[in-house]
């Protein structure tokens, strides 16, 4: 029977597997709007200075430590697609801007809140949808209005690094020091074209307090001596890069020979000892007082190379060999007879230092340095990878407000602004586009909510106290004193975030709340 028939005799079409399964309209909204809301509402506790902690075990028994939203949802197993979307927020924010995540998350849930509390009053999702879009363009005026009118100095940008940091494990004390090292780093490679993060290396090494943190001018590299006896120390040191192995040359094709005496034997030996012989003395007599080699050494030409006082490290990565030559201006060589002293690099100190099992070799003061590296200590491992965490936050934000441009008052007060120029301006919208609007701004009151929940201060009183000291002074936020806290001007304590982690944290949160409401069909195949 044709399908024309079949259709015509009013017999049922199937045009998914059996075995596919279908939610359509109110069912389908509800489910997605639910997983967001969960995921987001996951990492809502670490919100602030005085967040708290996650402890992820992975299936192999990993486990990481953490309050920061991007890796607590990263290391999570979630599988429903729309919590997915969230997810992508926060790994979106962290891309762009580095900082943030947690407020894009919650944010994000907070608008699928409030949207299916539209949809259950009978507000079609695209009226829902150009509300928000509006009002995102709104929050983007108001955080406009709100970014501080003054030059980038240092202590400015000290600020929203230590903003950044604290309630991240580092410590109040410890965040104010790792502030300045932060800065410094950034400062280093701040050019008139804005900063090249990509020439800062973050390196974390367990074994002693954050305290200990150091800025390194020049690059980190997890490398030991080739030989023992070499020197692990050597000032003012001419270096060279060597893209080759250091060893007999094998031959291209299989050859066999034939060695009837003792004489020919030790022939074939003093001929190979003679051509490596060869090698050590070609590089000894470069001036190079430092080797890298991407390739191997062979043990002999390493002690000949020990007893000149030459330093060579074997099996360099070429990132590694590359992050050098940035430092040292050496130019890597591709074979040792081209080896020449303008090749050579220059650099004030390079020195191998043990930490527990690890040989670490610290290149700084090159002639030609445009790269630093940032050394985090931290006392365990589940320490130094958490402020490994923080720190590369807070290199992320200030680079943004370097970049992007412009600070705003933390604690709160930015997201107080953003609520009340959204309501003031709903006013004058006409229809039901207006409730959704007004339901964006009272999404934005979560974050300043969640900040005083996490702080011991009752939620409701504080947001009172926020709106009413807003509409005083101009600005109102949050600051975190003894065992609770107070509603004050973040500006005065220091508390600043970059304008352009607002920006990103309003945008991709909207976009990501928009597309999940805008779904009514959700198809999945078993």
């Amino acid at each position: 029977m044709s399908q024309q028939m079949r259709q015509r005799r009013g017999q049922p079409l199937f045009i998914l597997s059996e075995d596919a399964d279908r939610t359509r309209g109110r069912d389908a909204q509800s489910s997605n709007i639910s997983a967001g809301k969960a995921i987001a509402e996951s990492v809502r506790t670490t919100l602030g200075p005085r967040g708290m902690d996650k402890m992820l075990v992975s299936d192999a028994g990993d486990v990481v430590i953490t309050n920061d939203g991007a890796t607590i949802l990263r290391e999570m197993d979630i599988e429903h697609p729309a919590a997915q979307m969230i997810v992508e927020v926060a790994e979106t924010q962290e891309e762009e801007v580095g900082d943030g995540t947690t407020t894009a998350s919650v944010l994000a849930g907070r608008l699928l809140a409030k949207a299916e509390d539209l949809l259950d009053d009978d507000v079609h999702p695209t009226t829902i949808v150009e509300g928000y879009h509006e009002a995102a363009r709104l929050a983007l005026e108001a955080i406009e209005d709100v970014t501080l009118d003054e030059e980038l100095d240092d202590e400015i940008l000290e600020a929203v690094a230590e903003s950044s940091m604290t309630g991240k494990g580092t410590g109040d004390i410890e965040a104010a020091a790792l502030a300045k090292t932060v800065v410094g780093a950034i400062q280093q490679v701040r050019t008139d074209d804005g900063v090249d993060r990509d020439a800062i290396t973050l390196r974390a090494q367990t074994g002693a307090g954050a305290s200990a943190t150091e800025l390194v001018q020049g690059v980190v590299l997890e490398e030991e001596p080739a030989h023992e006896d070499m020197p692990r120390r050597v000032e003012d040191a001419s270096v060279a890069i060597l893209d080759i192995d250091v060893e007999i040359r094998e031959a291209e094709i299989d050859a066999e020979y034939d060695i009837s005496s003792v004489d020919q034997l030790n022939a074939a030996i003093e001929a190979e000892e003679t051509e490596l012989r060869g090698y050590a003395e070609t590089i000894a007599d470069s001036g190079a007082d430092v080797v890298f080699l991407t390739g191997d050494v062979d043990d002999f030409v390493g002690s000949l190379l020990a007893k000149e006082g030459v330093l060579v490290f074997e099996d360099v990565s070429s990132d590694d060999a590359s992050a050098i030559s940035r430092t040292t201006g050496a130019r890597t060589v591709g074979t040792l007879s081209d080896l020449e002293t303008d090749d050579l690099g220059s650099v004030e100190s390079i020195r191998v230092e043990r930490f527990a099992d690890d040989d670490l070799v610290f290149v700084e003061g090159g002639a030609a340095a445009e790269t630093v590296t940032v050394f985090a200590r931290g006392g365990t491992e589940h320490v130094a990878d958490e402020l490994e965490r923080a720190v590369e936050d807070a290199l992320d934000v200030v680079a943004a407000a370097v970049d992007a441009g412009g600070v705003v008052p933390g604690a709160g007060a930015t997201e107080i602004a953003i609520a009340a120029h959204v309501r003031d301006r709903a006013a004058s919208v006409e229809g039901r586009k207006q409730l959704a609007i007004e339901a964006f701004a009272d999404a934005v009151d979560v974050l300043p909510r969640t900040l005083a929940e996490n702080t011991g201060m009752d939620p409701i009183d504080a947001l009172v106290d926020l709106r009413s000291t807003h509409d005083r002074d101009g600005r109102a936020g949050l600051i975190a004193e003894g065992q609770t806290g107070s509603v004050g001007d973040p500006v005065d304590y220091g508390i600043l975030d970059p304008a352009a982690v607002k920006r990103e944290a309003v945008e991709s949160a909207t976009e990501a709340a928009t597309m999940i409401v805008r779904i009514d069909d959700v198809i999945s195949s078993n």
